[in-house]
């Protein structure tokens, strides 16, 4: 359906559709590399969780954010509330709100409304930065090349974890599971390293997080816990390093 469209909609002038979508594609290739362990890890966790095969494959499909699903399976592992999970997730994604405002700036702004919603699909923190650091007007065809291999990557990831999963050993299964914790701190630890601000947010947010789970909080449940430790480490963080703005 999508290439139809798409088709369509240069017919009249595909050589410049296919140079566009191309040389987006060229740009995408690191990423759509770098999603797919992640993902694979993804399929893991949600076999893990219970979740019937096929499952997870969907949820990248119609998702693509890579920290906002590894926190919904989890909550749903936890057997979270639907205003718990769907409040976790507007938090850990918000940021999407302001990439596409600042994206917004670069597009071709004779660009309809279907074409930005099929691409704002496909946001992501690196597609984000590539799509930043290209110089000129962004294209649609630009874009939907730059996406299509990482949403690829990440579709086909996922699914090769919950497959190859599926034929491990039960023990095998185990240790994949345990690795997960290692992805989480690969992911954590190099911008802690780069900022101390962020080290101490974190630092703060995982101490609340533990804090809450000793036995007097036991009445919360475990994706309320997550969100009051994000919200708080959040606010003190933001009370503690405040963003000086140049008014000049």
């Amino acid at each position: 359906m999508l290439d139809k469209i798409l088709f369509f909609t240069y017919s009249e002038h595909g050589d410049e559709f296919m140079n566009d979508f191309t040389r987006g594609m060229k740009r995408g290739i690191p990423v759509a590399i770098g999603y797919f362990p992640v993902a694979f890890s993804f399929g893991v966790l949600c076999i893990n969780a219970g979740l019937p095969v096929g499952m997870a494959t969907m949820i990248s499909l119609t998702n693509l954010t890579s920290s906002g699903q590894f926190a919904g399976v989890s909550l749903i592992e936890a057997s979270a509330t639907y205003f718990e999970i769907s409040l976790t997730l507007l938090m850990i994604n918000a940021r999407y709100f302001l990439m596409s405002l600042s994206l917004s700036q670069k597009i071709d702004q004779k660009m309809s409304i279907l074409k930005r919603l099929l691409i704002s699909m496909g946001i992501t923190d690196e597609i984000f930065a590539l799509a930043s650091l290209e110089e000129g007007t962004l294209s649609f065809p630009f874009m939907c090349g730059l996406i299509f291999l990482p949403y690829l990557g990440w579709g086909l990831g996922t699914l090769a974890g919950e497959l190859i999963m599926g034929l491990l050993p039960v023990a095998l299964q185990g240790a994949m599971g345990i690795a997960l914790y290692a992805m989480f701190l690969a992911l954590i630890i190099p911008a802690s390293k780069k900022s101390k601000q962020v080290a101490i947010v974190v630092i703060l947010s995982v101490f609340l997080h533990c804090l809450l789970n000793v036995q007097i909080f036991s009445f919360i449940s475990t994706g309320a816990k997550l969100i009051i430790a994000i919200i708080f480490g959040s606010m003190i963080g933001a009370y503690l390093f405040p963003v000086k703005e140049d008014l000049e």
